[in-house]
This record gives C-alpha cells, sequence and structure tokens, in this order.
C-alpha cells in the first residue's frame, strides 16, 4: 500500500510510521518502504548518527534505483534491515517490523530514470523499457523473500508524481491519502486520482498491446480512501468547521473517506522518531489517540481481506 499526497505536511510519515508499528504490535510482519529524499520514515527509526554510520553508504533504496536499470546491481531483499528498538517495543508473537531506508540523494533519481526511460532505438524497445522501469519494485516485491516474509508492505510516497512515486504505485494493491481537513491539502485530490488513473491505464495498454516479450501484468491499484489527520477535537467530537469540510469532501471527491480520523496530538507526535520508537507504541492502550489509529489499523488491514475490485478506483 502506498501513502500518498501532493502537499506536505499532513502527517504523511508520522502515519506511516505508527500503522506499521501498530500492526506490527499485533502480530503481523511489516516492511515499510521509505521513498521520499526527506528520509523522515527512516528517521523514524534509526537516529540520523546512525544512518551515517549503518546505512547511508550501502542499505538504502537509492542503490536500487540506481545503475542501468534498478535492482540489476543490487537486490532489493539485501537493503532490508530490522530497527532494534521498534522491535524490541513491538512484543508481540511474530510481529516484526522491517524498513528500507531512503537517502537524501533520492531526489536525483527520478532524472537518471527518465534518462533510461529514452534510451531505447526502437517502439517496442520503448515499451518494454517503460514497462521494465515502471514496474520495477512491483517486479522486485513480487521475489519470494517478500512474498514468504511480509503480511503488509508500506511505501511512504514523496510529495510529487516522479518516476520513483510511479514505480510505488504500479506495485501496490491499495492507494491511502493522508490529508488535514482544509482547503490546500484536499485540492490536488482529484488531479492524483486523474494522474494515477492514467498511469494505470497506459502501463495496462503496453502490456496488453506488447509483443509477449515482457513478464509484465496488468495493474488494478485502487484507492483505499482519505485518512484525515490533525484534526481538531473538543468535546469528543471533531470541530464543527473541520466536520463539515470532510462531509464536503465525502460527498464531493472521487476519493472514498475513511470512517478512522486521527487527532493533532503534539503530546504523541511533537518527538516523533527521536527515540526510534512510534507513539502507538509508547502510549497507554486507553489512550484516545491510540484507539484511532487502532480504528484505522481495522479498516485498513480489513480492506486489504476484502476481494479485489471492492475498492473505487
Amino acid at each position: 500500500m502506498s501513502v500518498m499526497n501532493y502537499k506536505g505536511g499532513v502527517g504523511k510519515t508520522t502515519l506511516t510510521a505508527n500503522l506499521g508499528a501498530a500492526a506490527a504490535a499485533r502480530g503481523l510482519r511489516v516492511l515499510v518502504i521509505d521513498l521520499d529524499p526527506q528520509t523522515n520514515l527512516t528517521f523514524s527509526f534509526f537516529s540520523v548518527e546512525d544512518w551515517h554510520s549503518q546505512l547511508k553508504d550501502g542499505r538504502t533504496i537509492r542503490q536500487w534505483y540506481q545503475g542501468d536499470m534498478p535492482g540489476r546491481d543490487v537486490r532489493l531483499a539485501d537493503l532490508v534491515v530490522t530497527p532494534e528498538r521498534v522491535n524490541a517495543a513491538i512484543n508481540a508473537a511474530g510481529g516484526r517490523l522491517d524498513l528500507i531506508s531512503s537517502h537524501l540523494g533520492l531526489i536525483d533519481i527520478d532524472l537518471e530514470l527518465a534518462a533510461l526511460l529514452g534510451g531505447a532505438t526502437t517502439l517496442e524497445g520503448s515499451k518494454r523499457r517503460y514497462l521494465d522501469l515502471h514496474g520495477c519494485l512491483r517486479q522486485a516485491l513480487a521475489d519470494s523473500h517478500f512474498q514468504d516474509n511480509y503480511d503488509l508492505v508500506l511505501i511512504d510516497c514523496a510529495p510529487n508524481f516522479g518516476l520513483v512515486t510511479k514505480t510505488a504505485i504500479v506495485a501496490s494493491e491499495l492507494i491511502l491519502v493522508p490529508a488535514k481537513a482544509d482547503y490546500l491539502s484536499t485540492l490536488g485530490l482529484d488531479y492524483l486520482v486523474g494522474n494515477c488513473a492514467g498511469l494505470v491505464e497506459e502501463f495496462n495498454e503496453y502490456v496488453n498491446h506488447g509483443s509477449g516479450s515482457t513478464n509484465h501484468a496488468t495493474i488494478h491499484p485502487s484507492f483505499l480512501g482519505v485518512v484525515f489527520t490533525m484534526v481538531q477535537i473538543y468535546s469528543q467530537q471533531v470541530t464543527l468547521a473541520q466536520q463539515s469540510y470532510i462531509d464536503e469532501v465525502r460527498d464531493g471527491s472521487r476519493v472514498p473517506v475513511l470512517k478512522s480520523v486521527i487527532r493533532n496530538s503534539p503530546k504523541h507526535f511533537g518527538s516523533a522518531g527521536e527515540d526510534g520508537v512510534p507513539a502507538m507504541l509508547r502510549a497507554p492502550r486507553n489512550d484516545e489517540v491510540v484507539k484511532e489509529f487502532d480504528q484505522l489499523v481495522n479498516e485498513i488491514l480489513g480492506a486489504l481481506t476484502e476481494p479485489r475490485g471492492a475498492h473505487g478506483g
């Protein structure tokens, strides 16, 4: 599942880190992949010092995307790390959270991939190169290492629609869109839906009209929905102004709106990442924010077990 929004500052990375931790605490084997050059998801589990000493030079997703073709020189499975502090806090039978780290230099990868995309000399070669590049992450995650070892993969995407983000969409079954209950955070929702639909249509057209020389299959990612984050709660209810906006998006957007909301809580999220353990594993079980995340995990896991095609795409 990809987690994305064109608008920054909506709690996307905090949501991804806490979702992964909460799911792992339920006994799921979770892999989180950081595709945002800001690297904040990585820093939710590793200190900057540990990232520099342990990951920076050889164990980040940048190494995988580099070269003549993503994954040709480096196996994705070789980049997986198991953050110690969060896993010590998970304390669940069989539950585990693993990470593929990002790198600040990932911001340059889109240009490198675009150059590769234009390197073919024939129309058939161009189509094959398009499918190989856009489908590279999907192909890698189809490896038995990931299929056998993980119940859930969460991909934290950059707030753009570059080639790296497109590889995440192609690899995903579901797309989750965190948003604040304000105009700017949802302004690009329908634009995002349109871009994803265009990508899916183009990818599938190339698959269906290829010569049969590729090993790619059609894709069918769908939008799980918008989850409103950083909402203001008063007397156990979302404030009237924000609730009115949530209702407006629910009625007018092409993306479903989830029942779950996550409140604004500097107490929980203000120091996110400082000790490598997300707030959902540090707060008591009867905490209101923990209850909200539990409800969100219920919605997401329920969606993942529904038959394909049950969501609006």
